[in-house]
């Protein structure tokens, strides 16, 4: 058929397979893709990152910080780098770094980790799902050995059920060390349920997601039960360097998100503080995470207090942040040197990144934050963003 793309069944990732799917396209649409077909990498690492390849999209990578990250696993000043074409960005981020340095750094704290699948399983009547559940419970132990015979990093630390009508939902919650895990725990959990269908006394069928794992989409159960990391960064912003390097005062921060709080829960927002998804998205193109993790990750909570000197308690609350320093993405050339940048690429760094992540989204909420109170929002952009006439 002339209509399908040229591929080589024996070997797809070679540059002359990529250069005679640009010319099929040109020929088809009028595209040179002459820019799309200029990259520096080699396509024999792209398998299993994508198909049907033709080039690459050049996106600007912007360095933000240092910022100084006083966590357990990063402990340090760090040089952010952040893919992005909205101009401001980096340099709103960076002055929030910088306001944070002033304030001797942000603390951050991983609580705890975990990623997810969900069967559903059906049988002829609930109390039948019900009485399967329990038979779950009881034999935890031997799901969870064959569940993780699949892999010699997924571990299996519970089940969470939920009855619905004549089905029973099953959340399997593993860690998965430095990988984001998702297609990790699909294959524990296909194993597990397999196990479960050959040896449950009560007879029953089962959907490998009944889509209660809520993969790559934000959801309650995410907030609630952490999909990924549940990271925390919190500081004390000082009222004299607020009024130095924000142009406001600790007491208008404090007014400005009582109001944010309240506007974020008329409109059901994800996220109550100004702008989680720009420094997780950007951050993410740049160090090779799942871009569509973005849709879980974004999702928390800012919270603040004033405190009796005036100055301000400020921290964020990502519980699902869904990062790797292993596998997937990471490893491609450009995204691996941008981890690096970072000390993070590799085995027995995901919560160091977790850290980073979540005192970079802080950085980008103090500095919006701000801007907004002080009236520089939009002359900000005016200046330096795609407003410039």
């Amino acid at each position: 058929m002339t209509d399908r793309l040229p591929r080589d069944r024996k070997n797809d990732y070679t540059q002359e397979m990529a250069s005679q799917r640009r010319e099929f396209l040109s020929d088809k649409t009028g595209e040179s893709l002459e820019l799309t077909g200029q990259y520096s990498i080699d396509p024999a690492v792209l398998p299993g990152n994508i198909e049907n390849f033709i080039g690459i999209v050049q996106m600007p990578v912007g360095i933000a910080g240092p910022v100084q990250v006083n966590g357990e696993h990063a402990n340090g000043l760090f040089y952010v780098p952040l893919a992005t074409t909205e101009g401001t960005l980096v340099a709103s981020y960076s002055r929030g770094m910088r306001v944070i340095n002033e304030c001797g750094g942000v603390m951050t704290t991983v609580v705890e980790q975990f990623m997810q699948r969900a069967p559903a399983f059906l049988f002829e009547n609930a109390r039948q799902a019900r009485d399967f559940g329990q038979w779950v419970n009881e034999h935890f132990g031997e799901i969870a050995e064959v569940a993780q015979s699949t892999s010699s990093i997924a571990k299996l630390q519970h089940i969470e059920q939920w009855s619905v009508a004549r089905s029973r939902y099953l959340r399997f919650n593993y860690t998965t060390g430095d990988a984001a895990g998702q297609n990790m725990v699909s294959k524990a959990t296909l194993a597990a349920s397999e196990w479960i269908k050959a040896n449950s006394p009560i007879p029953c069928d089962y959907l490998l997601s009944g889509n209660m794992d809520t993969d790559k989409k934000h959801s309650q159960l995410n907030m609630i039960h952490s999909r990924g990391r549940r990271v925390i960064a919190e500081i004390v912003l000082k009222k004299d360097v607020v009024r130095r390097m924000l142009h406001t005062d600790t007491r208008m921060m404090a007014k400005a998100a009582v109001m944010s709080n309240i506007g974020a829960r008329i409109a059901g927002a994800a996220y109550n503080g100004p702008h989680s998804a720009n420094g997780i998205a950007s951050l993410f193109i740049a160090t090779g995470q799942d871009e569509a993790n973005v849709v879980e990750s974004h999702a928390g909570h800012m919270s603040h207090e004033l405190l009796d000197n005036d100055d301000l308690y400020l921290s964020v609350t990502l519980p699902s942040l869904i990062v790797a320093t292993y596998g997937g993405g990471t490893g491609l050339p450009t995204q691996k040197e941008c981890l690096n940048l970072l000390g993070c690429y590799g085995k027995g760094k995901a919560n160091k990144l977790a850290e980073i992540v979540a005192a970079t989204v802080l950085a980008g909420d103090i500095s919006l934050a701000c801007a907004v109170i002080a009236g520089h929002w939009v002359s900000s952009h005016d200046r330096l963003g795609r407003n410039r006439p």
